[in-house]
């Protein structure tokens, strides 16, 4: 079986979105086994559970044709963050997610990523509505997904994190 994933390279002004490469698992790594800084996202034990995470998403790009980009940093090109859409098994629907590794807090790295994601998203994946998927509690990506439109619409039990509060992002309509 020979296996080729197609993850586009996104860019802003100051980033780039881009499938995951070996070299980006350490910053993965210590990001998914943090416990204050994962908490909302899914904490891994240890560096074995997160490589088998870091396997997941490249798996999920290649079931469904998206998953999780990297965030790279355009000046140092260090890796800063995950934005991308994720849908697995269990999910209510397609979500637009967003994580940003310890140090690159308070750039607005976040928003600018998942702005780039989510017109990707609809763009040239044609979806036509997309969610974020909140652990109650979790005030800064609240605030995000309020500030990038999206509005709470439901809890519901979130198979890997227990309540989740789903926010409806607008449309590619009303963004236009």
């Amino acid at each position: 079986m020979s296996l080729t994933l197609n993850i586009p390279r996104l860019e802003t002004e100051r980033l780039i979105l881009r499938g995951p490469e070996a070299s980006d698992f350490e910053a993965y790594c210590a990001f998914l086994t943090d416990p204050v800084r994962a908490d909302g996202f899914g904490v891994e034990k240890d560096r074995p559970k997160a490589w088998r995470w870091f396997a997941l998403n490249i798996g999920h790009w290649a079931l469904h044709g998206y998953g999780y980009f990297t965030i790279e940093d355009k000046e140092s090109g260090a890796p800063c963050g995950l934005t991308g859409i994720w849908n697995p098994e269990g999910w209510p629907e397609p979500e637009i997610g967003w994580v940003v590794f310890e140090g690159f807090e308070g750039r607005g790295i976040a928003r600018e990523a998942a702005t780039r994601a989510r017109q990707w998203a609809y763009e040239d994946l044609g979806m036509t509505t997309l969610t974020s998927n909140i652990v109650p509690g979790n005030d800064r990506s609240i605030a995000l997904a309020e500030r990038l439109g999206a509005r709470f619409e439901r809890s519901y039990t979130n198979v890997e994190m227990g309540e989740d509060m789903l926010y409806r992002h607008p449309g590619p309509e009303a963004l236009a």
